[in-house]
């Protein structure tokens, strides 16, 4: 009947017709393209006496994963008027697909999320595989549902549980959606088209009333004053908390329910979409829409990295400390078997007794069993020495950050492994090129930075020395995509990328410090402008002695901007042996809560310690705390993107993002540089020029600033 590039639409049996989604990539979405051909679709439909029911279903494992993302920064771009005006057309669409006067019944294979679940709505029956699941992820790129979302999943989920899943962009597997409404019946995938069709047969048979199932979308809901605080009063509250003042969508989804869920279907519709173009035009919807792009351009970069090198199938590290033992867990818990050589049998044990936690935590929230625990703690082989060294195919070393003890280890490691095999460096700041003059074949060795802790923290550095081969790169790469990290390609210098554009914020924050600014005071400043901790916290879950070590490596390597000209209170508190988290006590002290979790307080003895380090108490505005932190952060990560040490201003986002917690609303700090403009970033930092060279401006950002040139 109906054959497009995206969808089709062919007659079954006995009046029934089927609409199959099956698009030219890998998944299905919903992007205007189809939208057009659904619109062909339902104009056929409409003009068909003879059709009896609709089978909606999905050519792919998948169903429909959504609207195309790569479509929304030009959707974005234009006046809220037109996009309000393009979403009422879909709307219209859709609406005439639910009207069409026939049973439907959508057959969900797979991912059903965000477009391709409000699709699914607009038939009046889901029939559903157990190993799918359906959900609203709109929120975590900073909108709401804009295809009817909010209109129709309360009107047949309940209010409150469309409150939860679109408030907090929750994806649900197949039994709790069906436990809620949402779905009719969950059954073996191989089920799913066979039961699709016999309840349709029910439907136009008259057994089930599918009338009214339509028109209970399509009406008001009756809600007493006592449901309506239920639904709206009492979630408003903690939604606002769990969203916080930076992520306005959530607020903004329970808004649009509260309002449109006493409306007819075409008037809560206006509202969805009066909702949908105001949040579409925030920066914040902005910056998580190219987050999500930079992560999916930065992901397919790596993974095609990876693929020409092959998978590993046996790796080692070097030293079972934090990192040590946190990339034997991860390697692992990951399926690929490692080695884990240490000097010293506390070391291994201690090692071991971190993976066993690690996977003891699994086990206990149901997310692995015991039989998978002890298969995975057995992928790690303990050992006090280099024996069985020679089958692995990726080494990591990973002992103390010191380059003499580094070059002394992977020497000695470099003379027993496979020629072939690639050796890494686990180093935080050191110059990979450095550790190489150790080598006798630097082309087979490379930086493989992780973060702490390894099973949390998403992104891996790789570096490339200056005798890196391509190879060795690639290898490393495919590594850690099996490892389920995002892995950044930087070339060499000190601190790389990530630490090399951390610094310089924390050495700001020292400085404002050392200005007689109240670290607590600036902690919350930086916490309210969207990062995780403020500097002075973050320092102390670093480890001060880390910092410490850390900041005399760069400066060092750059002593024009990253040298101080006074004792910062980081090495003031460090030589008294405050190490921060680790140790209890740093700018802050540590103590666990009821539930054993480690909490800071307040130490009212810090200002004895800093006195005399510090000057008078003065008072200095949240805008110029945030400017005198991030102006030097943001001049060295383009100096970085000038030196060639990132390739893309994607990278670099993702790689702050991800390694240090910089705010996702904010995009990374090129999107920020962008959000700002460009122009007025550098009248900004014009105005503290006088204050050092980290705040000196860059040729490249004033070319830009005058030919009105953004890094997106």
């Amino acid at each position: 009947m109906f054959e497009g590039k995206n969808l089709s639409l062919k007659k079954l049996d006995n009046g029934i017709v089927e609409l199959c989604f099956d698009g030219p990539g890998s998944v299905n979405t919903l992007n205007i393209a189809t939208v057009l051909e659904i619109k062909n679709v339902v104009d056929l439909l409409e003009g068909d006496a003879s059709v009896t029911g609709l089978l909606i279903t999905s050519g792919k494992s998948t169903f429909i994963v959504g609207a195309d993302i790569t479509e929304f920064t030009e959707l974005f771009s234009g006046t809220k008027e037109a996009l309000a005006d393009a979403m009422l057309e879909v709307h219209g669409i859709f609406n005439r697909l639910e009207d069409l006067p026939f049973p439907k019944v959508a057959a969900i294979g797979g991912f059903a999320l965000g477009g391709g679940f409000e699709l699914a709505l607009t038939a009046e029956y889901r029939v559903c595989a157990d190993v799918a699941a359906v959900g609203f992820p709109e929120v975590k790129l900073g909108i709401i549902p804009g295809y009817g979302g909010t209109v129709r999943a309360p009107r047949l989920m309940g209010c409150d549980n469309a409150v939860e899943w679109i408030c907090s962009g929750k994806q649900a597997k197949a039994v709790e959606a069906l436990a809620l409404g949402a779905v009719d019946t969950v059954v073996p995938l191989e089920q799913v088209r066979p039961v699709a069709l016999a309840m349709l047969a029910s439907a136009i048979a008259g057994d089930l009333d599918f009338n009214k199932r339509r028109e209970e979308k399509k009406t008001p809901i009756l809600l007493n004053d006592m449901e309506r605080l239920m639904a709206f009063v009492s979630a408003g509250g903690f939604i606002a908390a769990q969203a916080g003042r930076n992520y306005p969508a959530p607020m903004s989804a329970l808004k649009s329910i509260e309002k449109n869920v006493i409306m007819t279907r075409e008037d809560a519709s206006k509202v969805e979409i009066e909702h949908f173009a105001d949040l579409a035009f925030t920066d914040v919807a902005s910056s998580l829409v190219g987050l999500f792009l930079n992560e999916q351009a930065v992901s397919k970069k790596a993974k095609k990295l990876a693929a020409s090198a092959g998978k590993v199938k046996q790796a080692a590290v070097l030293g079972a400390g934090i990192m040590g033992g946190g990339i034997a867990y991860q390697s692992a818990s990951k399926g690929v078997p490692i080695l884990m050589k240490d000097i010293a049998q506390q070391g291994l044990d201690a090692g071991m007794e971190e993976a066993g936690t690690l996977f003891g935590k699994l086990v206990g929230r149901g997310k692995m069993s015991a039989t998978k625990m002890a298969a995975s703690l057995n992928k790690i082989q303990p050992t006090l020495n280099y024996a069985g060294i020679e089958n692995a195919e990726v080494v990591v070393e990973a002992v103390v950050e010191n380059p003499k003890v580094k070059k002394m280890v992977l020497a000695e490691c470099e003379a027993l492994m496979s020629p072939d095999a690639i050796l890494c460096s686990n180093t935080s700041t050191i110059q990979i090129s450095e550790l190489a003059e150790a080598l006798e074949r630097p082309e087979n060795f490379c930086g493989m930075h992780f973060f702490n802790p390894v099973h949390k923290m998403p992104l891996v550095e790789v570096i490339r020395g200056k005798k890196s081969s391509d190879a060795a790169v690639a290898k490393v790469m495919s590594y850690a995509v099996s490892l389920g990290k995002t892995p950044v390609l930087v070339n060499d210098c000190a601190g790389f990328l990530v630490n090399r554009v951390l610094f310089p914020y924390l050495g700001s924050a020292n400085g404002l410090i050392k200005e007689g600014v109240s670290f607590t005071h600036m902690d919350k400043v930086m916490e309210r402008w969207g990062w995780p901790m403020g500097p002075a916290y973050l320092q102390d879950v670093v480890g001060l002695d880390t910092c410490e070590h850390a900041s005399k490596v760069m400066a060092a390597a750059f002593p024009d901007r990253m040298q101080p000209s006074f004792k910062s209170a980081a090495e003031v508190l460090f030589e008294a042996g405050r190490l921060g988290q680790k140790n209890a006590s740093g700018f802050y002290k540590y103590a666990p809560d009821k539930k054993g979790r480690i909490q800071k307080v307040a130490d009212d003895s810090v200002a004895a310690l800093l006195e005399g380090h510090v000057d008078a108490s003065a008072e200095m505005d949240d805008e110029t705390i945030i400017d005198r932190l991030m102006i030097p952060m943001a001049l060295e990560m383009v100096r970085c993107l000038d030196e060639g040490i990132v390739a893309s201003p994607a990278e670099a986002d993702m790689a702050v993002i991800m390694g240090v917690g910089f705010p996702p609303f904010r995009g990374g700090i090129f999107r920020y540089l962008d959000t700002v403009g460009i122009q007025a970033f550098c009248d900004k930092a014009q105005q503290y020029s006088d204050l050092g060279p980290e705040y000196a401006l860059l040729d490249s950002l004033l070319a830009m600033a005058k030919e009105g040139r953004t890094f997106y």
